[in-house]
């Protein structure tokens, strides 16, 4: 991505409606500029009609089952990343996680932002768990152990509430699959921002997981995650945004929001050889199947 590309901040333009009204199926609309209502008639405009907005911490779960609750076509899932285990246990001296510095809490601390995860999940308008998982990119080696101990309490949570079970998987696919089967993955699992091969795609629908396809899926050095979506049966197909951030070609590297999902789906369906209503029909009942609305 250029420099130059990267300091564009410049919204893309409104893509042509999609005549079968489908979800974001993960978003992050606490991130994104202007108000919750300024996205959602933007987005329901070209026929995105349902958001899934995903927590990340215990702050951001809190306001996405808050933001939910107040809006009928938002639905929450509520979850600590990936990322945010280690930092809870081991402190966040660099504020990265937007929350400025952190002291080192200890496993105390994570088993009480757990217990929160844990009350926010037996709301009804919180739908899913997630995002969970685990991401060996950004965490080094100390933070494994946090990072799997909370993915295990995250499938707990999903199980015993029967809600989704939404996954973040950043170069931890053995894993991430191992893990899940350890456990026993929840009746309704889904690979946020899918970022398999198709070998990986095969056993996921083997299991009956979704595969949730976003921006990155039409770059141009994404030919495996492409591999993937052929590979992928129509019915545990997403997609989503996780705005702002994967903004669609050719729109890489400005901001991301809900209104572009028409972006995504059309390269989807180009890439499925399905017409773009035939997929956004299947898009659309996939993801109420997955989170269950």
């Amino acid at each position: 991505m250029s420099s130059d590309r990267s300091k564009d901040v410049t919204p893309p333009p409104l893509p042509a409606p999609l005549s079968v009204p489908v979800a974001d199926s993960h978003t992050h609309l606490d991130m994104q500029s202007g108000t919750v209502e300024e996205g959602l008639a933007k987005a329901a405009s070209v026929g995105v009609t349902t958001v899934v907005q995903v927590g990340c911490d215990v702050n951001g779960s809190r306001w996405a089952a808050d933001t939910a609750a107040a809006h009928p076509s938002v639905h929450a899932t509520v979850a600590l990343h990936p990322n945010e285990a280690p930092r809870i246990v081991l402190g966040d001296p660099d504020g990265w996680s937007r929350q400025g510095e952190r002291p080192a809490g200890g496993d105390a601390a994570l088993d009480e932002a757990l217990a929160e995860i844990d009350r926010l999940a037996a709301l009804p308008h919180v739908k899913g768990v997630g995002e969970t998982g685990l991401d060996h990119f950004r965490t080094g080696p100390e933070g494994i152990a946090a990072q799997e101990r909370s993915f295990r309490a995250h499938i707990e949570i999903a199980k015993r509430h029967g809600k989704a079970l939404v996954i973040h998987d950043r170069d931890a696919h053995a894993d991430v699959l191992r893990i899940l089967k350890e456990e026993g993955a929840p009746e309704r699992t889904v690979f946020h921002c899918y970022s398999g091969d198709a070998e990986m795609a095969r056993i996921c629908a083997e299991n009956g997981y979704f595969m949730s396809f976003a921006g990155n899926v039409t770059f141009k050095n994404a030919q495996p995650l492409r591999d993937a979506l052929v590979v992928a049966p129509r019915e545990l197909v997403l997609v989503e945004t996780d705005a702002p951030f994967l903004t669609p070609a050719p729109y890489r590297g400005r901001p991301n929001a809900p209104y572009l999902v028409p972006v995504t789906l059309r390269a989807m369906a180009e890439v499925k050889d399905l017409d773009e209503d035939t997929l956004a029909t299947a898009v659309a009942a996939n993801t109420a199947r997955a989170f269950d609305y």
